[in-house]
């Protein structure tokens, strides 16, 4: 019988785990949310021209439910309880169920399909367009569409948005006359206002919740450490499968897309919160067009300050983000933009960094510090926009009005 020593044994036993671990990376069930932004950053890309799109949303092609109306036995129902049926009943079809199926390998290190997660979605279009999170379909496979009356289709996930945490996805309704959910106006939203939320917690089909609006502007860090600004805070009892659903207004127009909440022990205690619809309507088309948003970028390779940089450089500002490279013709190098002393790298953990460079402190009226927070000034920009840039250049504070070039595809977080 052949042996093998320690040695041989520790060799193949890494080996094999290797394999594993290139094999899941390859089927794409090891993700990295924790990637150097810095690295993704080195590859600048070029300029490329901004399609134009033109998308618009059809409603319901078939009557709206009607409107609940008041029977001998309901005399004791109040305005209010009236006010809540009402809104359930017209927009209660609605809201989806959408389940997912996920890969993984077996034992035999082959694919094999299983359960994944559920979340909610609001039909925003009579063609077949859902709205819901991003979570909720970020690592599917497979996704069902459960409607109210119980039939089932496959859809497709046909635009994703991890900055805001929205998808869209699309399925064939074929002859059904699909009921949508109207988009109202997050910007008009007041705290202590009425909202109703309509999802599936906890795999409870159609779940009405009712609260208020109890905070608005709120910025939230997402599993991903992109912060989403602007969240709609409130009380409405939001839960696990709740994902993706509508917040309503009582007049049943969607004012936010459900999305976390805060929680110690997983479940809700009164602190939920929801996209704005207005980031809906601005991203919405972009997602059907084009499966993304298209989005404004500075053309540098960025370098977040911390404390050895900051140390190393003898810098005079401890946060903001260090222009390490400028792309050559870019516009943000016409505009003026400095950066580093190519003849003198530093190595800095895998990367190459070079000093000397301006230090972003703002960009779109917005203080940068980190680079989530350059992510987040420029969330709402598109290519072609200009934005004033404020800057550190030896010690002294300048304003540079720079053109965003569209972001390149290796930023962004998939």
């Amino acid at each position: 019988m052949r042996s093998h020593n320690r040695g041989q044994l520790f060799f193949y036993s890494v080996s094999i785990l290797l394999i594993v671990f290139l094999l899941l990376i390859g089927f794409g069930i090891i993700d990295f949310p924790w990637r150097d932004r810095n690295e993704a950053a080195t590859q600048i890309a070029g300029q490329q021209e901004v399609p134009e799109y033109d998308f618009e949303l059809q409603p319901s092609t078939s009557a709206e439910p009607e409107m609940y109306e008041i029977t001998n036995g309901d005399s004791q129902l109040t305005d209010y309880e009236r006010r809540n049926i009402n809104v359930y009943q017209q927009m209660n079809p609605g809201v989806v169920n959408i389940t997912t199926e996920t890969l993984s390998l077996n034992w035999f290190l082959e694919p094999v399909p299983r359960e994944g997660g559920t979340g909610s979605g609001s039909i925003i279009d009579s063609r077949g367009y859902i709205l819901t999170n991003y979570h909720v379909v970020k690592d599917a496979y497979k996704v069902f569409i459960n409607l109210y009356d119980g039939s089932q289709y496959e859809g497709e996930v046909i635009g994703k948005d991890p900055e805001n945490d929205l998808a869209v996805v699309e399925f064939d309704p074929k002859d059904k006359k699909l009921i949508t959910i109207p988009f109202g106006n997050s910007d008009d939203l007041r705290v202590g206002q009425i909202v109703l939320a309509i999802g599936n917690p906890f795999g409870y089909d159609r779940t009405l919740t009712t609260g208020i609006i109890s905070g608005l502007g709120r910025p939230v860090k997402t599993s991903r450490n992109l912060v989403i600004r602007g969240m709609v805070q409130t009380d409405a009892s939001i839960n696990p499968g709740n994902s993706g659903g509508p917040l309503l207004n009582t007049s049943g127009k969607m004012v936010g897309i459900n999305t976390m909440i805060y929680s110690p022990s997983g479940g809700s205690v009164g602190i939920g919160f929801a996209v704005p619809v207005n980031t809906a309507r601005r991203v919405v088309p972009q997602l059907i067009e084009f499966g993304k948003v298209l989005r404004g970028w500075i053309d540098i390779v960025p370098v977040q300050l911390e404390p050895s940089i900051v140390r190393y450089g003898k810098l005079s500002v401890s946060k903001g983000i260090m222009v390490s490279k400028v792309a050559p013709g870019s516009p943000a190098d016409k505009a003026g933009l400095m950066g580093g002393d190519r003849s003198n790298p530093v190595r800095y953990g895998n990367s190459i960094i070079y000093f000397g460079g301006d230090i972003i402190v703002g960009v779109d009226g917005m203080q940068v510090g980190t680079i989530s927070d350059l992510f987040s000034a420029l969330e709402d920009n598109q290519p072609g926009e200009v934005v004033e840039v404020k800057i550190l250049r030896n010690g002294r504070e300048r304003t540079l009005s720079i053109e965003l070039a569209e972001r390149p595809t290796e930023l962004e977080w998939e």
